[in-house]
């Protein structure tokens, strides 16, 4: 039990962190945004292992509820990726601008940065993978920032993200309990 307490404390909020490429006007004007912080204990070659560390991992439910999820966007009219990015994603030995990362296109990428997303109609999204030193530790900062369109985009925002809240951090959890990150 003091195992799991202690993991949990080892995600926290925090704010979108300064290190990041990602314009800070986009994250200025983002209907929603979000980060959290979890410790990096091991020692990960490239951002692509920190993605594949959070992102790889899902239980069956958690690709059921996303496929799920996907089915409906796309009945709305957004892109989502295939099924099998979600079901079995593969980790490619390297990565680039533009090549897709589990189910998104990369946008920037680094030695210390990943973003990641989708753009819309209803909405754009960037997923942010930072890591960072502070005090003589690593971290991994995880954030989302959406930029809504239009009211379907809001209403959509309105009913995902309590689900996205919880699941960034159940999967960052995941990743800390598995010894992964």
């Amino acid at each position: 039990m003091h195992r799991n307490r202690q993991s949990a404390m080892a995600i926290e909020a925090c704010g979108f962190p300064e290190g990041s490429s990602l314009d800070g006007q986009r994250v200025k004007a983002a209907w929603f945004h979000d980060s959290y912080r979890a410790p990096l204990g091991k020692d990960h070659r490239s951002m692509a292992d920190i993605f594949f560390a959070l992102f790889g991992h899902n239980p069956a439910w958690v690709k059921a509820v996303l496929l799920t999820r996907n089915r409906i966007a796309a009945a709305c009219g957004l892109d989502v990726p295939e099924a099998s990015d979600i079901q079995n994603p593969v980790q490619k030995a390297s990565y680039q601008i533009g090549d897709l990362i589990g189910p998104w296109p990369i946008f920037s990428l680094s030695e210390n940065e990943l973003i990641a997303g989708r753009d819309n109609r209803h909405l754009d999204f960037r997923l942010v993978l930072l890591r960072e030193q502070r005090g003589g530790q690593w971290s991994v900062v995880v954030s989302t920032v959406c930029e809504v369109h239009n009211l379907f985009g809001r209403i959509y925002l309105f009913f995902i993200v309590p689900f996205h809240k919880w699941g960034v951090k159940h999967l960052m959890l995941n990743a800390v309990r598995g010894g992964r990150l």
